[in-house]
């Protein structure tokens, strides 16, 4: 069979297929059931994306968003399909006050999730809801107290304790980079290309600046230590100014 003829094959046993119409009409209610990927542009999707419908001859069908990693896909970043983890669950999270801002942590059944620095209370709580968009949030302050201790701790003593349980929520990948992010020592800087090098993917600094930039546990993982190859700061989630602060504190301690 001429490879024309396998294309042409493959794409009618996609349109054949009852998960492109769903696709196609972005069904929410096929969310968590299926994903699809995108050969064109690397990614992979809820069927509710809004992103722009792709050609059948670039979609491939995944059972689990697993199966879309291992075969070479990253999550959209429009749909977020890697937040399916959070569905139907409860976190619970408090507020108090630190030497760079009001802190935000968040904590399911299986540990931390978040740690966020904000201005004020709501723009927190948005925050945390566009990061766990289908979890039910419980604000118990009580609850969280010990976590926002310590967490304010690490901002005034860098080398302090922080003994909580974390659940980085995050790809194969974005995990990868978030370990070795947890290796770089307080006082020490490291440039995204380094990054890529000691995670053994050379040519993936963009995508660990990605990473960096989706991490949500603050301080305790430390993005902040991530810096340009030239030695400007960069961005920052959440500011330059408390990146900066960060990094002097570290520095004179």
């Amino acid at each position: 069979m001429s490879t024309t003829m396998q294309t042409q094959y493959r794409v009618d046993a996609i349109l054949r297929d009852p998960r492109w119409a769903q696709l196609r009409r972005r069904d929410r209610h096929a969310d968590g059931t299926f994903w699809y990927s995108v050969r064109s542009t690397g990614v992979y999707c809820k069927p509710s994306c809004a992103s722009r419908p792709p050609k059948a001859e670039n979609v491939a069908f995944h059972a689990t968003r697993a199966d879309a990693e291992r075969a070479g896909f990253r999550p959209c970043r429009r749909c977020h399909p890697e937040r399916e983890a959070s569905v139907r669950e409860t976190l619970r999270f408090g507020m108090g006050p630190s030497r760079l801002g009001t802190l935000l942590a968040a904590a399911g059944e299986r540990g931390v999730c978040a740690i966020l620095f904000g201005d004020d209370s709501q723009a927190l709580e948005a925050d945390l809801g566009r990061r766990f968009p289908n979890a039910e949030r419980v604000r118990d302050d009580g609850a969280l107290a010990a976590i926002l201790i310590q967490a304010a701790a690490l901002v005034e003593q860098p080398g302090a304790r922080f003994d909580a349980t974390l659940d980085p929520r995050g790809t194969p990948f974005q995990r990868k980079v978030w370990n070795a992010l947890r290796d770089i020592p307080a006082g020490s800087t490291a440039s995204y290309k380094d990054i890529a090098l000691r995670i053994g993917m050379p040519d993936a600094s963009r995508a660990v600046a990605q990473a960096c930039g989706a991490n949500a546990l603050a301080v305790v993982v430390p993005c902040h230590r991530v810096i340009r190859g030239d030695g400007e700061l960069s961005g920052y989630r959440w500011g330059v100014e408390r990146k900066r602060e960060l990094l002097a504190r570290e520095t004179r301690g």
